[in-house]
């Protein structure tokens, strides 16, 4: 009789897009039973919640999301994508600076927490804006199933060109919360900087986005909490003192 850690490593590998023989080699399971394992239907990934799913239509047990949830779902709405592989497995990629190590580092941390058991991949890029001798981007990517019924803005076609709203329990979540939504759209595709003019120098926050759906969600949350903002075309301001002073409790420069 095998055991649930041996069924669940194989759930792992076959979401990595493993085949039976490298998954055998993996685990020391015979090939049969590997096989035979990967013949059934994958479970439905966990939504929280109750209702069907946008994504594929099933109904999933309401299961509680990691409180890096949100922080991710900023992190993907600002500079991330999903696309689809072999077998209903979908790949979730984040593009980040390196220059800003902490960031990295809190993104694979958060993607781990979505997709445990599945190798989180960085790989190092040239920047297509500015000529250097070393990568200065990262990619920070896994394999799942789950990622479309994570993240129903997934679909075909670049962000700002589609619509894009949050689903019912994606709403509530950040309603409860918004930090970590207004930290993830800072961190990829914001910043902090110092704003200056004669005889004065200040800092303000700014958030660019092509989408206007996004921009709108980010304005959403910063109202949610009781941030004050400004917009300009695609970019969104944030430049109150008294405002800055709060997204400094939890986002800061980058670093």
């Amino acid at each position: 009789m095998r055991g649930p850690e041996e069924v669940a490593a194989v759930e792992a590998l076959r979401a990595e897009g493993r085949n039976a023989s490298e998954i055998a080699r993996s685990t020391g399971l015979p090939r049969s039973t590997v096989r035979d394992w990967l013949t059934r239907p994958a479970p439905p990934p966990a939504t929280p919640s109750g209702l069907p799913c946008e994504a594929c239509g099933g109904a999933h047990a309401i299961t509680p999301l990691p409180a890096s949830y949100v922080y991710l779902l900023g992190l993907y709405l600002g500079d991330g994508c999903i696309s689809a592989h072999p077998r209903g497995v979908h790949r979730m990629r984040i593009f980040l600076d390196l220059r800003y190590p902490g960031i990295v580092s809190d993104c694979v941390a958060a993607i781990q927490d979505h997709a445990p058991g599945n190798r989180v991949g960085m790989q190092h890029q040239f920047s297509h804006y500015v000529e250097r001798d070393e990568p200065s981007n990262v990619e920070v990517s896994a394999y799942s199933k789950s990622w479309p019924c994570l993240f129903p803005q997934h679909g075909p076609g670049r962000k700002h060109e589609r619509r894009i709203v949050l689903a019912p329990w994606q709403r509530e979540l950040v309603e409860r919360d918004p930090r970590g939504l207004l930290r993830g759209l800072i961190q990829s595709d914001g910043c902090r900087f110092m704003n200056t003019g004669r005889n004065w120098r200040s800092p303000r926050y700014s958030f660019r986005n092509l989408s206007d759906d996004i921009r709108r969600i980010f304005c959403d949350a910063c109202d949610l909490f009781g941030v004050r903002w400004t917009i300009a075309p695609h970019t969104v301001y944030v430049s109150r003192k008294a405002d800055v002073a709060l997204l400094d409790e939890f986002i800061g420069p980058k670093a």
